[in-house]
């Protein structure tokens, strides 16, 4: 086992209720978005950079179709992993598949551009082995959640459209107050690219 951290990043869903309103053809991954740092940049291009002072390695997972979000992942080091299934608990089954060997392993949802570094750094050094890790905002559980290595084997066997939530138990989740409101925003619908911390 390494003592590395890698990050798998959701990228494989639909995206149904943002392209409703912004045109079929219009990928939320994708879209242009004022960064933290002020600077604009695709939504999951802020994802992976917010990443890489984090992590050791990114598995990105998408759909085979999804040629730029294939070719962004590619452009920043990512392991890319290609799936049909937009099923959340499918795409992190493949992602701890296919890099088993950390000593834990941070989910987080491609379409949330807006999570703190800081926020990220306290989650990685706070994981153990044996314990799950929840950024908590005002109360409420947000992302992304940071997996310890007892629970390798329980995230290769999800599958379907639910995530890794079912895997909290009592006693194994630690909770992480933090002061980002990042953790509670994904980008649903057009109007979500203008965060309001």
């Amino acid at each position: 086992m390494s003592p590395t951290l890698c990050a798998v990043v959701l990228a494989a869903g639909q995206g149904s209720r943002y392209r409703h309103v912004a045109g079929a053809d219009q990928d939320k991954l994708l879209a242009p978005c004022v960064g933290r740092d002020g600077v604009v940049r695709p939504v999951l291009e802020q994802v992976l950079l917010s990443l890489a002072s984090v992590v050791d390695h990114v598995v990105l997972l998408t759909r085979p179709e999804r040629y730029s979000v294939i070719e962004l992942g590619q452009r920043y080091g990512c392991r890319v992993e290609v799936l049909e299934s937009a099923g959340m608990g499918d795409s992190i089954a493949a992602a701890v598949t296919s890099e088993p060997e950390h000593r834990g392993w941070l989910v987080v949802l491609g379409d949330m551009p807006f999570i703190l570094p800081e926020t990220l750094s306290l989650l990685a050094t706070s994981l153990d082995d044996e314990h799950i890790c929840v950024p908590v905002y005002k109360q409420t559980q947000g992302h992304p959640v940071a997996f310890g290595r007892r629970f390798c084997l329980p995230l290769m066997a999800l599958s379907g459209e639910r995530g890794a939530k079912r895997l909290f138990e009592p006693g194994l989740v630690q909770e992480i107050e933090v002061d980002d409101a990042g953790v509670l925003w994904d980008i649903d619908v057009p109007e979500a690219l203008g965060f309001k911390p």
